[in-house]
């Protein structure tokens, strides 16, 4: 990332981001048109200074990136007032399909695009290869409601979780939960668990599974996919709609964007390898700790412009949060329309830009990117937007 030139920018820096914080909860409750002039030292950092834009540009996919997008187009809109931009959250599968068929410039997806995916974007690539950047890391939460205990956190092992969710484990006083929380056993409710899971194809579905299929393999033997497996408990459609089921049911369990949990329970994931050993504490939901867990994976990246990350979800390390997602901002590497390329380069270098991180960790409880990351992307930004001229 751009390093800042300085205190004067530092300060201006600040302001930035509470004034763009208080204007997007104005907008988006208010649909209040934002209304801010830009300082150019700030535009000059983010690389927005010299490259004006006009015009419409869509693009759609992961409801999990959907409060970090409506932070960054609320910024972006600051030196860039001229850019329409619309995005829907309509899933990450969704938002691939939207992409590959041409509809949008970009998709949000919390899933890498497949070998095949990649070859059929070279009919919308100008002839390249698609490339999956990662521009948005977030804890996923196992999140629970339960009356008088969505306080807590929960303490519970991949095996556990695994066995909720396949449906071996069924009523919250199951003796294997109430081990890994003996001070508050007594109050585990003899309720039925309902576990509630996407029933939209969702690259959250497929990082879950992943974490379940790597963690506790005997007990998750489903291969990772970004459909849900099972008929075990109910599904919902889109982050909002799982989120909502959990707030509408006692007793009810599913997985969604750590800063969506609201006042719902969240579980502390234990790395103890079954519950005998659930005197050791679990990790809850964190930013930092999701972060740390994907600066371990950055040796998996390769030479080129893709930067699909390989991550270890059976990591054992309590200074780690090991259900982490990473998503991406799946984009062209050359684009028919110079006005495009400029565009998506804009667009990209603003995201994964400090100030695009910082808005994103404010606005959705993100974990800011590691700048080996970020310098990479940028490179690759601003080699977009000079195609574009």
């Amino acid at each position: 990332m751009r390093s800042l030139p300085g205190l004067k920018t530092r300060r201006a820096l600040s302001a930035f981001s509470a004034t763009i914080l208080v204007l997007l909860a104005s907008a988006c409750g208010d649909n209040v048109p934002l209304n801010m002039t830009s300082d150019p030292a700030i535009a000059a950092d983010i690389g927005q200074e010299a490259l004006p834009l006009s015009g419409q540009f869509a693009g759609a996919g992961s409801s999990a990136q959907k409060a970090a997008v409506e932070a960054w187009i609320a910024g972006y809109n600051v030196y860039q007032p001229s850019v329409d931009i619309a995005y829907d959250p309509s899933g990450s599968g969704a938002g691939v399909n939207s992409f590959l068929q041409g509809a949008t410039l970009w998709a949000g997806s919390d899933k890498p695009l497949t070998s095949s995916q990649k070859k059929a974007s070279r009919s919308v690539c100008n002839g390249g290869e698609a490339i999956d950047l990662p521009v948005y890391i977030s804890p996923l939460a196992v999140a629970y409601n339960l009356e008088g205990l969505n306080d807590e956190h929960l303490v519970m092992t991949a095996d556990v979780i695994a066995k909720i969710f396949n449906g071996t484990i069924t009523r919250w006083n199951d003796s294997r939960i109430k081990e890994l929380n003996p001070t508050i056993a007594d109050k585990l409710p003899d309720v039925a668990i309902t576990p509630v899971w996407r029933s939209d194809k969702s690259g959250t579905t497929n990082s879950f599974q992943q974490y379940l299929h790597q963690a506790a393999p005997s007990e998750w033997t489903y291969e990772p996919q970004e459909t849900w497996p099972n008929n075990v408990g109910q599904g919902a459609k889109g982050t909002a709609g799982v989120i909502t089921a959990l707030g509408q049911a006692e007793g009810t369990i599913g997985y969604a964007d750590a800063a969506q949990s609201g006042s719902l329970g969240t579980v502390a994931v234990s790395m103890a390898s079954d519950t005998k050993e659930g005197a050791r504490k679990g990790v809850a939901p964190d930013s930092e700790k999701a972060a740390a867990f994907v600066a371990k994976a950055l040796e998996s990246i390769g030479d080129g412009e893709d930067l699909t990350l390989d991550l270890d979800y059976s990591m054992d390390s309590d200074s780690i949060y090991p259900i982490t997602q990473i998503s991406y901002s799946i984009v062209c590497p050359a684009y028919e329309d110079k006005r495009d390329s400029r565009f998506v380069g804009s667009w990209v270098e603003f995201q994964v830009s400090e100030q695009g991180q910082k808005l994103a960790a404010s606005n959705a409880g993100s974990a800011v990117l590691p700048s080996e990351l970020t310098d990479r992307i940028t490179a690759t930004a601003q080699r977009l937007m000079e195609a574009g001229k």
